[in-house]
């Protein structure tokens, strides 16, 4: 049976322990430097916390450390990698290959998405190399990842929910090239997050004032099953910037799509231990989203774009009816609430306002929007189930069976988990048997059955008993609590942290030469490159800061979204008559683009 991990994000102590409360089988959590999000560093001694937490329940915590290291941090990356490895943590994300040369302990490591993770040659590398498991690209087709998975015998990882960056991870350098911030930096200034003019080489205005380069949120939750056939072992949800409602929303939405597969398969069981209540129904329209989309998972296809707005447009509800001075009607059949936040895209883009009053289909807001009839409505926030996220909105427990017997000085108190620990507490007490026979057993199984605030839940009592003994409550209490304190020592202790030496290895990379695009930016990694057999190696973009070169690969075509591409006709799209190079413009800006028609990618260049 395959061990199948539901991998969510962490910005936080606080949203880490949400995510394993919510039934997550690994959290991946920011360094407290070197993280792919800047800023979502965490200490060590907030990451120990959380990793002591996670273990109870078997559950893995994997430390971002995902940016590209200058040689003047290579000490102190060094010392922070020690760390994490004496608090326990189960794996490093890296992209930097230069970590490999470290004189580190045996952490495991994972690969990055950012390593670009995009074809056979380049997972049997990895592997190779000593990695645990590796983070695909989120531009491959199921088929694709069929096909690596078949070549390949390390874990496979794949983003199944959340925002899409346009570029291929790790070869976008607009941020670093406009404004000196570095996306493998942990910078990332969202430069594909901004409205552009599309425009040919006469000048010609194509599309004015749209999001060209912004993409609908990923949303794979249909293709579960599909992907598990594919070979993926561990599905990720992005999302390290994103607060508390989000990760407990699509965690646990995520958490039940799953058991529903593995409830009927022998094939597949979750990673983790301990069974998740949910006191809320997960619904991904209620936190943060720009659309569903499916990638390329299926192949190309035009539902991918975010062209009217970058921001969350949350779930459609309806469309206007009746407009007045104090009130609007909808025509929908959805509960609207106080507080509620709607929103519609108008004459003037996207717009939102706030329900000050709702009464059925009529909404009072406090301030009249520029709304018209027939307007599609869409509903962003849901102040509601907003409610029940800030409240305690799940629990998870860990089943126990628990077996009260007779001894000669007194009685013997056994509790063995679900994961068969097991462990027990001599109770040494004078006996009395008890004038009510049926009330003192009741009172035993009762106070042995009080976990309370514990990770913990009693599924079945023993009791192997002579006879029916009088036992004050107290001490059953303090028996209870001794015998959990020792279940969580054992499970702290048989959680097994996966310790991977590297080795080093001289098998031959699939390239000879790198570029910029490689992302070489310290001489450690330069060595490792080195060692593999590359002859020819460029600095980083960073470090050399190359003009007149590509600054971002990307699977979206924008002469798909036209459509005017030969290979993929798009019937639905409007026809435009242009004459190449086309550009984007802002402000002051231009960037031109370039169609790779021959592998199907747009080029962004300065």
């Amino acid at each position: 049976m395959k061990s199948i991990e539901l991998l969510s994000p962490a910005k936080n102590l606080d949203c880490g322990l949400a995510a394993i409360n919510h039934g997550a089988d690994a959290v991946y959590i920011g360094a407290p430097k070197f993280g792919a999000r800047a800023s979502a560093a965490n200490s060590i001694q907030d990451i120990k916390q959380l990793i002591n937490y996670a273990h109870q329940f078997n559950a893995r915590v994997y430390v971002a450390l995902n940016t590209i290291i200058a040689d003047e941090e290579l000490d102190e990356a060094e010392k922070i990698i020690h760390q994490l490895y004496e608090i326990g943590t189960d794996a490093l994300i890296i992209q930097d290959m230069g970590v490999l040369q470290m004189n580190i302990p045996p952490i495991a490591l994972h690969a990055s998405t950012q390593t670009d993770n995009r074809t056979v040659e380049k997972v049997q590398f990895l592997e190779k190399a000593g990695f645990s498991q590796v983070v695909l690209a989120r531009e491959l087709t199921l088929e694709q990842i069929k096909t690596i998975s078949s070549q390949t015998s390390v874990p496979l990882e794949f983003f199944v929910q959340g925002a899409l960056c346009v570029s291929y991870s790790g070869r976008c350098y607009i941020s670093q090239a406009m404004c000196g911030r570095s996306a493998n930096r942990g910078e990332c200034a969202q430069y594909c997050r901004l409205p552009y003019d599309l425009v040919d080489a006469n000048g010609q205005v194509l599309i004015k004032n749209k999001h060209l380069l912004s993409l609908q949120d990923l949303n794979l939750s249909d293709y579960l099953g599909d992907l598990l056939e594919a070979g993926i072992r561990s599905f990720k949800i992005e999302g390290r910037l994103k607060e508390q409602d989000y990760v407990k929303n699509v965690t646990a939405f995520y958490r039940k799509k799953l058991d529903a597969i593995f409830e009927g398969t022998s094939q597949y069981k979750k990673l983790s231990s301990g069974k998740t209540t949910f006191f809320f129904t997960p619904n991904l329209s209620k936190t943060f989203q720009r659309g569903a989309s499916s990638y390329f998972l299926n192949g190309r296809n035009s539902n991918i774009t975010s062209f009217d707005t970058p921001k969350s447009t949350g779930e459609r509800i309806g469309r206007v009816q009746e407009i007045t001075n104090t009130f609007i009607r909808l025509d929908s059949d959805v509960q609207l609430h106080n507080g509620d936040g709607l929103c519609f895209f108008g004459a003037n883009g996207f717009t939102g306002f706030r329900i000050n009053r709702a009464e059925g289909v009529l909404i009072y807001p406090a301030q009249m929007p520029p709304v018209k009839k027939r307007t599609e409505i869409f509903r962003n926030y849901d102040s509601e189930f907003d409610k029940l996220l800030n409240k305690k909105s799940a629990e998870r427990k860990i089943a126990v069976n628990c077996r009260f017997s007779e001894t000669k000085t007194g009685f013997l108190l056994e509790l063995v988990d679900e994961d068969a620990n097991q462990v027990t507490v001599a109770c040494t007490i004078d006996k009395q048997k008890a004038q009510q026979a049926e009330k003192a057993l009741e009172t035993i199984r009762t106070q042995l059955s009080k976990l309370g605030n514990t990770n913990f839940v009693v599924t079945r009592i023993d009791l192997d008993l002579t006879s029916a003994y009088f036992i004050p409550a107290s001490y059953l209490s303090e028996w209870r609590r001794m015998a959990i304190e020792k279940l969580e020592q054992a499970r702290s202790e048989s959680h097994k942290v996966i310790t991977m030496p590297i080795k080093p290895t001289n098998h031959i990379y699939p390239q000879k030469e790198l570029t910029y695009l490689d992302n070489v930016h310290n001489n450690l990694a330069r060595a490792f490159y080195e060692q593999h057999g590359v002859e020819k190696i460029a600095l980083s973009f960073e470090n050399a800061m190359p003009k007149n070169v590509p600054l971002m690969f990307t699977k979206h075509c924008l002469k798909y979204s036209l459509g005017a591409c030969a290979r993929y006709p798009n019937q639905s799209a409007l026809k435009y008559i242009f004459t190449e190079p086309l550009y984007l413009s802002f402000q002051e800006n231009k960037l031109r683009l370039q169609f790779d028609c021959i592998h199907c990618e747009m080029i962004i260049s300065k």
